[in-house]
């Protein structure tokens, strides 16, 4: 194909769906025949996006025809629906569809976690030496037979489940975050609460209280490591971004996957709401353990479905966890 030929005969048709495009922002200014000619040349446009993809590897008119056809879809389409809208597809789309596409990241991520928990706990439990040489009789002593457990019921379930809440948001923000520095603070970040949690059940099992350590810990526990766990592997994401980059620019790569990263800090806040709400009233709660780990492990459960069935049919659909094409910055190609 002659592809000067072809965008000097197509050009004034480009153009002028340009113009349109721009008048349709403000749809009362237009006429019956001006939106029909509108949806006439988009669809010549976008057939001339197809032609051109096929037929030439030029970025720059790629890059044009593409902008230029977002355009005229929205103008065609409509404009976006609005704040109810645009949440609805973050819930339902773009949040679960980026925790499916990255699932490997923060499933291995848990795994080490849940690993090096039980090793500690396990070396603990079974080492009379190293539980002395930990921390005092003492302290032990209050850990065991009052502090683990008073922790969920001395303040009111309301201001703790807040508290709760707000640490766990910062701590899983901090480790998405400082993932871009090559991953080393949020592994670090996670190693020490792994170890924390490993010393705490230790302790408990070495004094027989397995039980109560896993019952009051897996009502919350479940859901909020498992959003810890998602935070600390799409920070990892951003960190490998970093080394490995792919075909694209570091840059361009690393502003795709933070803009990502950022739709999955916003859904985290939620996830971790739910969480401090299982820990603030829950898990302190008088029903009987049983009760306390059907609905914790149950909400785990759904909130597992969610990242599997609608997160599986967002990245199926072609779904990356980035913004719309509208709302990104326009970048000029480059030569590889």
């Amino acid at each position: 194909m002659d592809v000067d030929a072809f965008v000097a005969s197509r050009s004034p048709q480009w153009v002028r769906l340009g113009q349109l495009s721009r008048r349709a922002r403000r749809p009362r200014r237009m006429t019956g025949p001006e939106i029909d000619e509108l949806v006439q040349l988009y669809q010549r446009a976008a057939t001339d996006l197809s032609t051109v993809r096929s037929a030439t590897p030029d970025p720059a008119l790629i890059g044009r025809l593409s902008r230029l056809v977002a355009d005229a879809r929205s103008s065609v389409t409509g404009p976006h629906g609005g704040a109810w809208v645009n949440a609805q597809h973050f819930v339902t789309v773009r949040f679960p569809g980026q925790l499916h596409r990255l699932w490997r990241w923060w499933v291995s991520v848990g795994v080490v976690f849940i690993a090096v928990s039980l090793a500690m706990g396990f070396w603990i439990a079974t080492h009379r030496h190293v539980q002395d040489s930990l921390a005092p009789p003492d302290a032990v002593k209050a850990l065991v037979g009052h502090d683990f457990k008073s922790y969920y019921s001395d303040h009111p379930a309301h201001d703790f489940a807040f508290h709760v809440w707000v640490n766990n948001a910062w701590v899983a923000a901090l480790s998405l975050v400082s993932g871009v520095f090559l991953g080393i603070p949020t592994v670090y970040l996670m190693l020490q609460n792994a170890a924390n949690a490993g010393v705490d059940g230790g302790y408990m099992a070495a004094a027989g209280h397995t039980g109560e350590f896993f019952g009051l810990l897996l009502p919350h526990g479940t859901l909020e490591l498992t959003a810890l766990f998602i935070s600390a592997g799409v920070g990892l994401k951003l960190g490998w971004t970093v080394v490995d980059p792919g075909p694209r620019r570091r840059t361009d790569a690393l502003a795709e996957e933070g803009r990502a990263a950022g739709a999955v800090a916003i859904g985290l806040v939620g996830v971790l709401a739910i969480s401090g709400i299982l820990e603030g009233f829950v898990t302190p709660s008088p029903l009987p353990t049983w009760a306390r780990l059907a609905i914790g492990i149950g909400v785990w459960c759904a909130f597992m479905a969610y990242i599997v069935v609608l997160g599986g049919r967002a990245v199926r659909a072609g779904e990356t966890g980035d913004v719309s094409l509208d709302l990104r910055a326009q970048t000029a190609p480059v030569a590889a």
